[in-house]
């Protein structure tokens, strides 16, 4: 697939976030205990993390960065403007999924004094900096941090080398599971995609060798979210993808995406599973997607032209 391709696959994709942008949407009991965040935050913290990638690897004027801009305004009114996270902060002082979200806003300029603030009173305290957490999880947060300009209490390197992927485990024991803490690494480490330096040398080393495998593994049993991200890893490593494989496996992705532009989580695959096609299984894939298409073309140098005005 070409580069004009990749960014129609793309443009169709964001176009359907956009088309669906209220499901998005904050419900009233987004501060309630018992509240799901992964119906209500996650999602809307994936649109900005996106958004915020999107328009800061495009260029001005294209449709993909000014959708991407619109649909980040959209976003950052639905935390009325950080507010509702400072709310949320104070309601789970030990929680670290606000910061993470504010941490994307924060990225791109977007911020709240209050909630700055208590941020920083929190990351002060002996309890926040003794958070017991997963490696992958550890590195997250130790990326928001850096992005809102706290204390960073831990090295970033030290600690990939706790995580699967920093320990360069046996190629084959790859699966699904493995697949999302190696890809959430390197997005991590990278600032998703901002700074591909940022990985050391043997793990770009190991990644350039079976990266590729693994993604035709992925493709082949139609992991289609999975494969999305392990795209846009290979676009967030020093070494240039490798065009043939990116052309093949956006055209794979090509072929899937329905004609709103949704993009399933997966296939059926060969055991028949059944395939979502509602907002909860696609928006994740859809918006990795996007993810990953904004990566690819800004690596593979191809230009962007801004939108004609009708």
């Amino acid at each position: 697939m070409s580069a004009a391709g990749i960014r129609a696959l793309a443009d169709s994709a964001l176009g359907w976030v956009s088309e669906n942008r209220d499901d998005f949407r904050l419900g009233e009991d987004a501060l309630a205990p018992e509240a799901d965040v992964n119906r209500s935050w996650k999602p809307l913290g994936e649109l900005a993390q996106v958004c915020v990638t999107v328009q800061a690897r495009t260029a001005p004027g294209t449709a993909l960065h000014e959708r991407a801009g619109r649909l980040l305004a959209f976003a950052w009114e639905q935390t009325r403007e950080g507010a509702l996270l400072l709310d949320l902060q104070r309601l789970e002082p030990a929680a670290t999924y606000p910061l993470e979200i504010y941490a994307a806003f924060a990225s791109a300029g977007l911020r709240h004094p209050g909630y700055d603030s208590y941020a920083a009173l929190l990351a002060g305290t002996r309890s926040w900096r003794l958070t017991e957490q997963q490696p992958n999880r550890r590195l997250g947060l130790l990326n928001s941090a850096r992005r809102c300009g706290l204390p960073v209490p831990d090295d970033a390197g030290a600690v990939l080398r706790r995580t699967w992927l920093g320990g360069l485990p046996e190629p084959w024991t790859f699966e699904r599971a493995a697949g999302y803490t190696l890809t959430h690494v390197v997005f991590h480490l990278t600032d998703w995609g901002h700074d591909i330096g940022a990985v050391p040398d043997d793990v770009v080393a190991y990644l350039d060798d079976w990266l590729p495998p693994w993604l035709d593994t992925c493709l082949e049993d139609e992991q289609w979210d999975l494969s999305c991200e392990l795209l846009a890893v290979a676009a967030a490593l020093p070494s240039v993808p490798d065009p043939g494989m990116l052309s093949g496996a956006f055209a794979e992705l090509s072929g899937v995406q329905d004609a709103s532009g949704a993009i399933p989580e997966v296939g059926p695959g060969r055991t028949g599973r059944p395939v979502r096609r509602d907002f909860a299984g696609t928006y994740h894939s859809t918006l990795m997607a996007v993810f990953a298409s904004a990566l690819a073309l800004a690596r593979s140098g191809s230009p962007e032209r801004p939108e004609v005005p009708s």
